[in-house]
């Protein structure tokens, strides 16, 4: 993202020098109706009383089982409710994974529907406004007598271009989201073009640390951020999600070529996490590019062949200018499938046919 035309430099967030992170044990396993800012305060205790300027990190399950977010049924069709637009899938062997944009906001796999360290039989749900639930809990804490904090509720996502998961700032209240470094110089006196520091998902991933995933330490204490926290909620962890203009990735790969190509998400099988044979995925890419494509026959006859190395694919159409379409599609469709093709047409047969290997 660059610096809007005319935009004046933002002075950048006091530097902290030391900050400590503590893992906030103690705390019992929270169950619907509970009072998680009581839970919290009560824990915090052994370690002293929470101090002005300092963070809660919490992690959103917390939450989410205090809300009575716990729902008994098929993990499918619960991912399938919060999701509100499909980014990717794939087929796995334990069955389809996706990568939605979630009812909560942010783009996760499963939409964040959790089966972890819930009761048999249940999944968990994200709340549904994660800043809502922050700023909630932090008027909470306020009304218990916490002096000015800043809460963060975090969750776990996978980043697009590296492997692994890190926690993330679903909720914030109380806290700088962003130190927006753009139009400030470097050391070097270079003025920065696009560097915008997401402070709370850094608080987050540092929180993570002590926090963990099977110790049972669902939330933690940072202290040394003062100048962070903020006595009004602010805009909170939804502003940092992307509108769709300035989205380079709203779909995975395989995902936009379907929707070039005018396939709807279920026309064609999900490809799979696991090799599949060139001729396997030779039809599947030859089934999108004539599903639904226009000036072809309602249902072009196709067949697909295994040949040393490929594949050979050969479609019927009606005439040379159905035939190039037939052969543009093909490829295209073939692209998303990691293979590329020599095509052939058959005048006398009016036969598309298209010799497919490994790209």
């Amino acid at each position: 993202m660059e610096q809007a035309p005319g935009r004046a430099p933002q002075p950048s967030v006091e530097q902290a020098a030391t900050m400590t992170a503590t893992g906030v044990r103690g705390l019992p396993e929270v169950r619907a109706g509970d009072d998680v800012a009581a839970l919290l305060l009560a824990a915090l205790t052994a370690d002293g009383p929470l101090l002005d300027g300092d963070v809660l990190v919490v992690s959103s399950k917390v939450l989410s089982k205090a809300a009575g977010l716990a729902v008994t049924a098929a993990r499918d069709d619960v991912v399938a409710a919060e999701s509100r637009r499909l980014v990717a899938e794939r087929r796995t062997p334990r069955g389809l994974s996706r990568v939605v944009q979630s009812a909560a906001g942010p783009v996760m796999a499963a939409a964040g529907v959790d089966a972890s360290n819930t009761e048999a039989g249940t999944v968990l749900t994200l709340p549904h406004d994660p800043d809502a639930a922050a700023r909630d809990l932090r008027a909470r804490l306020r009304s218990l007598g916490a002096p000015r904090i800043a809460v963060v509720v975090s969750d776990t996502a996978g980043r697009a271009w590296r492997r692994g998961q890190v926690d993330f700032a679903l909720g914030c209240a109380g806290l700088v989201v962003v130190d927006d470094l753009r139009g400030t110089p470097d050391c070097s006196g270079q003025l920065l073009e696009v560097t915008e520091r997401v402070l709370a998902d850094e608080v987050a991933a540092l929180a993570e640390l002590v926090k963990g995933k099977t110790g049972g330490v669902p939330a933690a204490l940072v202290r040394g951020l003062a100048a962070l926290v903020t006595e009004a909620d602010g805009p909170g962890a939804a502003s940092l999600l992307r509108d769709p203009a300035s989205d380079w990735f709203r779909l995975g790969h395989v995902e936009a070529v379907r929707a070039a190509l005018g396939a709807r998400p279920s026309a064609v099988e999900p490809p799979s996490v696991l090799p599949e044979p060139v001729q396997h995925r030779a039809a599947r890419a030859a089934t999108l590019a004539l599903h639904g494509a226009p000036d072809l026959a309602a249902d072009p006859a196709y067949v697909v062949e295994a040949v040393d190395g490929g594949a050979l694919v050969r479609v019927r159409v009606g005439d040379a200018f159905a035939g190039g379409i037939c052969a543009s599609r093909l490829r295209t469709a073939l692209w998303a499938e990691d293979l590329t093709g020599d095509v052939r047409f058959d005048v006398d047969s009016s036969t598309v046919e298209v010799h497919v290997r490994p790209a």
